[in-house]
């Protein structure tokens, strides 16, 4: 793997952006409000998500300025994904920003169809699903749940779509007698029937997605809508891992700070050698995270050839380093870790539902494996095969 050339650093416009994106949140977006929007019909925070896409133009941040996007890259994505984690924020920004502007822009741009839809995105004027379960991995075969009739009607179950739910168009894979396509769907369409899943993660909902003879429009077709879908699903892997470092960081600050607060037998808490030690590995874990989800974001920026060997080992580091963060921040924290009034539950929500999301952590390491031919007996003890 060649590493010359990728930049880890955060440039002065991606510290500007979290300053910005850190600030409304803070504002708009506390713990309270969070966990009163868990417990009630209405999960998703929609004027929140209004104010993301039209005053900070982050719906559009991967869509060209030709599109009426702001020519963004994965790296300020990332860094948006960081925040939106660590303040467990409820919009759909993964589905629409990341996933579904992702597919289009794997179609061909100059098809005005999907530059229509890529500057309604961008604008804020829709919001986007990629009809694929959460738990699609990159380099799988293309999505077989729903078919194309020859007049390009879709039938057909899609189960654990994240963002469905407030999605206004459904990016829909489906086979047909001509091969694999990408079509366009509203959501609203008859013969479309959305219904909500219940989450692990209350802060991101899912839903199955039923089509009976529901009119399309075919954005994409053959190779190039296998194309597309693959590459959504390899820029969503990658940038996930930003995320679940946004967590992981969140579970630190969130644990230093208390531990350094709580006291017990007359003296703070987190001045105990044991625990210190293992705030220590998690800080550790925590660096080499945001050191793994830096490389990935920089090569999807890119287009480096390396970039499916670092979207792979970014999300096989990152997802165990946000449950163990997320694991060690409720332990950590006593019993009021444990209570539903202490945010510390859905980090760890987050953390565990994040790990199946995209590819669990297992198969990005045998997809790994494969890209470094690296021999079975290794991928099976994770040490070198030994030939006589």
């Amino acid at each position: 793997m060649n590493t010359d050339g990728l930049d880890l650093l955060y440039s002065d416009v991606e510290d500007d952006l979290r300053a910005a994106v850190r600030d409304l949140l803070a504002d708009r977006c506390p713990a309270s409000a969070v966990l009163a929007r868990c417990d009630s019909d209405t999960p998703y925070d929609l004027e929140l998500w209004r104010t993301l896409q039209v005053q900070l133009g982050l719906a559009g941040l991967l869509v060209p300025e030709e599109f009426g996007g702001e020519g963004g890259s994965a790296r300020e994505v990332g860094v948006v994904l960081e925040e939106l984690a660590a303040a467990v924020a409820p919009v759909p920004f993964l589905g629409s920003a990341v996933l579904a502007t992702s597919a289009l822009l794997g179609c061909d741009t100059a098809d005005g169809q999907v530059a229509a839809l890529l500057g309604r995105l961008a604008s804020g004027e829709s919001t986007a699903a990629l009809a694929v379960p959460l738990s699609a991995a990159p380099g799988g075969a293309f999505p077989q749940g729903v078919e194309a009739d020859a007049h390009g009607a879709l039938s057909g179950r899609v189960t654990s779509v994240a963002d469905a739910t407030v999605a206004d168009v459904l990016l829909v894979p489906a086979v047909g007698s001509e091969g694999p396509g990408l079509y366009e769907v509203a959501s609203d369409a008859p013969g479309v029937r959305i219904s909500a899943a219940t989450p692990l993660d209350l802060t991101r909902p899912i839903a199955d997605v039923e089509l009976a003879g529901v009119r399309a429009t075919r954005l994409a077709a053959g190779r190039i809508a296998e194309a597309a879908v693959d590459r959504a699903l390899l820029a969503g892997a990658g940038l996930l891992a930003s995320e679940q470092v946004g967590v992981a960081q969140w579970c630190l600050d969130e644990t230093v700070d208390y531990l350094g607060q709580r006291r017990q037998f007359g003296r703070v808490v987190g001045s105990f050698q044991a625990l210190k030690h293992r705030l220590a590995d998690i800080w550790l874990e925590v660096v080499s995270a945001r050191a793994a989800a830096r490389a990935a974001a920089d090569a999807l920026a890119h287009g480096a050839p390396d970039t499916a060997v670092l979207v792979h080992v970014a999300q096989a580091y990152c997802a165990p380093v946000a449950v163990h963060a997320a694991e060690e921040c409720v332990q950590l924290h006593g019993g009021i870790g444990m209570t539903w009034e202490h945010p510390a539950h859905l980090r760890l929500k987050r953390a565990k539902s994040s790990e199946i999301a995209l590819g669990t952590p297992g198969r990005h390491r045998a997809a790994l494996a494969a890209l470094v031919d690296l021999p079975p007996a290794a991928q099976a003890t994770g040490r070198p095969a030994v030939t006589a």
